[in-house]
């Protein structure tokens, strides 16, 4: 029986072949009709010249291969992106493929076979997908997405230096490679105040692992069905937003400008600095003043005017003042107070979930590719998609949190029409709050303290034909002083009780050191901590 750890082995060094090293000296024994025809043909000697040293050898069953012609369709060498049309259906091919294996053995051949032949990044997010997915692969710990594909998260010229000491140093004397702090941009453009937010390697991570728990198709309904699905998707992104408001209050800069006439340029320019490892190509930067353009794309399959993204945004606010949305059938599904948020999620993010995508459209997604295209609309320029198309490196510019500060002004549209709360709905009762403070390991109570702190990555993972051993790369990140909550609470009740804290940060004034109405700070809150509060700490008070 196949160890299902092995299989994590195949993230490693996506570009090189699968016969060569994997992990700590880890070979597959690939069946000869498995190998791409570059190899086969030379299959003896280049499977014993790469297994001679291995410590651990992993047979792969030769099986029966699946249809694998339309992930194969992606070229190797091409950008993917979850937010075009036609390479989410080929993720999700790939995706049904993977979850469909009856075995973690023939999974493990048909991954060893997939490898080769499709591109490395929709692999890697497929098969990801499916470990996360399948109940005999569930528990694994997947690989960063940073340490297999450093080029979404660094700088492009670190890699030199990174090969350099790779090849030059032998391991055990080699020293991490400093990423620059301003290498994006310098300090005449005001939005690189924020580069330490946007260029943060965690929030990035956040994002692509997002829509691994979270992918637009599968012919398996249960693996994008989940609970809450489309209110979380709003939430996460109102969080996100939030928190990058609070960021620019502190770096004296206004609240993030709605990106919501389509017709305006998009003042904001970003220039990424960054090459793809896989196309061998640079991330195409965006200049100020850009403006959206029509789309023609034939190789992606997108032929759209912004008149389109103008259409489904109405329909959607249509959908909103009615009170519900009309499904396929011409059905009415509500937007209540229970499910519509959900509901109204999964229209503007557009998954296979949406009541209809005929009606409302792709509104979400596909404005990041119209934003990401904006360079080269009709591919005149031979150009793929700037940092926008890829979750993995959007939240990097600027007019990410643009365009999802409008997509959170039309979920605030349905929450104004929602029933207000009332004082039962938040209220426990004999239940009551009476002192909280914040107590920072040796400061001031109730005062914060942050501070810039270094951390090592090991790329060694994805950098492609190089000598083994541990690479790091230093990156510089915002950290916080440890701190505690201490929160009094009184039980009147006369009965033990549970009860469920939640934590929020928000700012006490705006950006010009006003105060705030709370109808507006509400929407700046966000949630740091939630938990359970058991019930010997609820017990009644004497």
């Amino acid at each position: 029986m196949a160890d299902k750890k092995n299989l994590l082995l195949l993230f490693d060094r996506p570009n090189e072949p699968v016969f060569m090293e994997k992990g700590k000296a880890a070979v597959f024994d690939v069946p000869d009709k498995f190998l791409t025809d570059r190899y086969r043909p030379i299959s003896t000697e280049v499977q014993s010249r790469f297994g001679e040293k291995a410590e651990q050898r992993i047979p792969v069953r030769d099986i029966a291969i699946p249809d694998l012609r339309i992930p194969m369709s992606l070229p190797r060498d091409a950008q993917f992106s979850l937010f075009i049309p036609a390479h989410r259906r080929i993720a999700g091919r790939l995706i049904d493929i993977f979850m469909g294996v009856r075995s973690v053995e023939d999974l493990q051949s048909v991954a060893v076979y997939a490898r080769d032949r499709v591109n490395p990044y929709l692999f890697n997010y497929s098969l990801s997908v499916a470990l996360l997915h399948r109940p005999d692969t569930k528990g694994l710990d997947l690989p960063s997405f940073a340490q297999n594909f450093p080029d979404k998260f660094v700088d492009s010229q670190v890699f030199r230096q990174i090969r350099e000491e790779a090849t030059v140093v032998p391991e055990g004397s080699r020293m991490p490679i400093t990423i620059p702090r301003d290498y994006t941009a310098s300090d005449l453009e005001p939005e690189h105040r924020l580069w330490y937010f946007r260029e943060d390697l965690g929030i990035n991570l956040h994002h692509w692992h997002w829509h691994l728990v979270y992918p637009f198709e599968a012919g398996n309904r249960d693996v994008v069905n989940k609970d809450r699905r489309g209110e979380l998707f709003y939430y996460m992104h109102q969080q996100v937003v939030a928190r990058y408001n609070l960021e620019r209050f502190s770096n004296n800069l206004a609240r993030v400008v709605r990106f919501n006439n389509l017709r305006e340029p998009i003042a904001e320019g970003y220039f990424p600095k960054m090459d793809s490892l896989v196309s061998s190509r640079a991330w195409p930067p965006r200049f100020e003043d850009t403006k959206l353009s029509d789309l023609n794309r034939e190789l992606d399959q997108i032929n759209l005017d912004v008149s389109d993204l103008e259409r489904w945004r109405d329909r959607i606010f249509e959908a909103i003042s009615q009170g519900f949305a009309t499904d396929e059938s011409g059905n009415q599904v509500p937007l209540d107070d229970v499910r519509g948020i959900d509901v109204l999620g999964n229209m503007m993010e557009s998954s296979i979930l949406s009541p209809n995508r005929r009606l409302y459209g792709d509104f979400h997604n596909m404005g990041h590719v119209f934003i990401s295209y904006s360079h080269d609309p009709d591919h005149r320029h031979l150009e793929s998609f700037g940092v926008m198309g890829d979750s993995a490196t959007a939240m990097r510019d600027p007019v990410f949190y643009r365009w999802h500060a409008y997509i959170d002004d039309i979920f605030q549209e349905h929450k104004a029409r929602l029933s207000p709360y009332s004082v039962p709905d938040l209220s426990y009762d004999g239940v009551s709050v009476t002192g909280v403070q914040v107590s920072p390991e040796g400061g001031r109570p109730n005062v914060l303290q942050t501070f810039w702190q270094q951390s090592d990555v090991d790329l060694s993972r994805g950098m492609d034909f190089v000598p083994r051993g541990n690479v790091f790369a230093r990156f510089t990140h915002l950290q916080h002083t440890p701190f505690t909550y201490t929160i009094n609470v009184n039980n009147d009740s006369g009965a033990q009780r549970f009860g469920t804290v939640r934590i929020f940060l928000g700012p006490k004034t705006d950006e010009r050191g006003q105060g705030m109405l709370f109808k507006d700070q509400r929407l700046l809150m966000i949630e740091l901590d939630k938990f359970v509060v058991s019930r010997e700490y609820l017990l009644p008070y004497d």
